[in-house]
């Protein structure tokens, strides 16, 4: 018996040591750490009592998948070696915190019942096919079906994701929040000349131009210069009634209606003013400038014949300019008039101009569908000329404010609109909201999502994916097919 004894112990030792030298091989251990695992696992038993110690938790659920054995990122679906012939570590459904396994305890009255005390309902099959259990099984392929949870079979577009799941997809959540959404329209534009600011200088009757003043096209001019000399034998026999009227002592209407011929022919009032004190008809009459600008053009010449109404100069004033700016009409609701517009002129770097809309033309260009808008700018100091090419960004917006969520939290499709709602623990929902206004990377929310709820604005497309093939995959199942 004393030889069994010694055999036994010699087999066990010999066990220990090829199990060490294996182990030694596949991990690279050297000569001193085997005699210290072999100490440790097999001698200690033998020669002394057992320790006591407290047992880790013995992983369980099938093989998920197999990863590096020194923990390099580096997996695999079947069983691999890596390049110096070490097996990869098998990883059991337990061991991965992406896979959320749910023992299920019997609850007092023998119902199945989860971690939080939740009911289940009954077991799902774990490839999304129609066919359900009232206690757990296996698929063919011995894949465990999943439990349902009292709760969670209400909504088939609640989708439960598991923590690590969420990890490595990079879900990231927001909240809805109540602001003002404010976003720029940028459009080309325009600098044109203000029309209300434009003069034409011309006489009233027939006229012989004596002398023409020494300016040409773009000279600059002040208001009252004087602009062109001229004979008008229609002037001249009205102003020659209106002195005789004035010598004969006239008084009334007779002188009054000579000096009214005299305003309608357009004689300055210089002029009538010389003919009252002088009482005698000057030879000629001088044409003043209307306004302060710039001569945009000059037809008058020296000794020309002049008809009446005929222009002899076109003076525009250049201290206020227009904008004009061809807007979208998808975007044309954006714009209201008195918006704030930006203006930047490719020809003046560094220079920004600030105005106002002060007018949305009441017509859409047939050829461009886009809409005019014309806004106001001061010129003090003239560097702003006709036909510039502009910049333009007008600030559209209103003030009130409304829910937003980010931007990347909306899932446009073209017919519908769809936010994913983070319900906590795990559960999300689609939900079609109406989307408004758009700008500074924020959505407004008209329908569909209340202040405060907490939406998903990174990876929410594969929720989404994965909600649709749920809620196709629930329509596919027959409603008796629950127990």
């Amino acid at each position: 018996m004393k030889r069994f004894g010694a055999f036994l112990t010699l087999a066990v030792l010999a066990a220990g040591a090829g199990a060490g030298g294996y182990s030694a091989g596949q991990h690279d251990l050297s000569v001193s750490d085997v005699v210290q695992m072999i100490e440790t696992n097999i001698g200690r038993p033998l020669s002394a009592e057992p320790m006591t110690t407290t047992a880790d938790p013995v992983p369980f659920g099938p093989i998920i998948y197999y990863r590096h054995p020194d923990g390099d990122p580096a997996y695999s679906s079947m069983p691999k070696r890596t390049e110096d012939g070490r097996d990869f570590v098998a990883i059991l459904a337990s061991e991965d915190i992406s896979f959320e396994v749910r023992p299920e305890v019997k609850a007092a009255g023998g119902e199945a019942t989860g971690p939080s005390g939740r009911k289940v309902l009954y077991y799902r099959n774990p490839m999304g096919l129609p066919d359900t259990s009232p206690v757990p099984k296996k698929d063919s392929m011995g894949m465990d079906y999943i439990p349902v949870f009292e709760g969670e079979a209400d909504d088939g577009s609640t989708v439960k994701v598991s923590a690590g799941k969420l990890q490595r997809t990079g879900v990231k959540t927001a909240l809805a929040t109540r602001g003002a959404i404010r976003r720029q329209v940028r459009v080309p534009g325009i600098v044109t000349l203000d029309e209300r600011r434009v003069s034409v200088v011309s006489t009233r009757t027939e006229a012989f131009l004596e002398e023409v003043a020494d300016v040409t096209t773009g000279t600059a001019i002040e208001k009252g210069q004087p602009l062109v000399r001229f004979y008008a034998k229609e002037i001249a026999a009205a102003g020659a009634l209106y002195a005789a009227d004035l010598k004969g002592g006239a008084r009334g209407s007779a002188a009054d209606g000579s000096l009214q011929r005299l305003e309608n022919l357009g004689v300055p009032a210089d002029a009538i003013a010389e003919i009252e004190k002088t009482k005698k008809v000057p030879i000629s009459v001088t044409l003043m400038a209307p306004r302060k600008g710039v001569i945009l053009e000059r037809m008058a010449l020296d000794g020309m014949m002049a008809e009446a109404g005929q222009t002899l100069f076109r003076i525009a004033d250049v201290s206020t300019l227009w904008v004009m700016a061809d807007v979208p009409e998808y975007e044309l609701s954006s714009v209201r008039i008195g918006d704030k517009a930006t203006v930047r002129i490719r020809s003046l770097p560094g220079k920004v101009y600030e105005g106002k809309v002060g007018l949305i033309y009441p017509e859409i260009q047939g050829q461009t569908r886009t809409a005019r808008i014309r806004i106001e700018l001061p010129n003090p100091d003239g560097l702003l000329l006709a036909n510039m090419y502009a910049e333009v960004a007008i600030a559209t917006g209103g003030t009130d404010p409304v829910v937003t969520v980010p931007d990347s939290a909306v899932i446009d499709t073209g017919n519908r609109q769809v936010v994913i709602v983070d319900k906590g623990e795990g559960s999300f929902e689609p939900r079609d909201v109406k989307i408004g206004m758009r700008g500074d990377d924020m959505a407004e929310i008209m329908e569909g999502l209340a202040e405060g709820e907490k939406v998903v604005v990174s990876a929410n497309f594969l929720i989404d994916a994965e909600s649709n093939l749920k809620a196709a995959l629930s329509a596919l199942t027959p409603a008796e097919a629950q127990p």
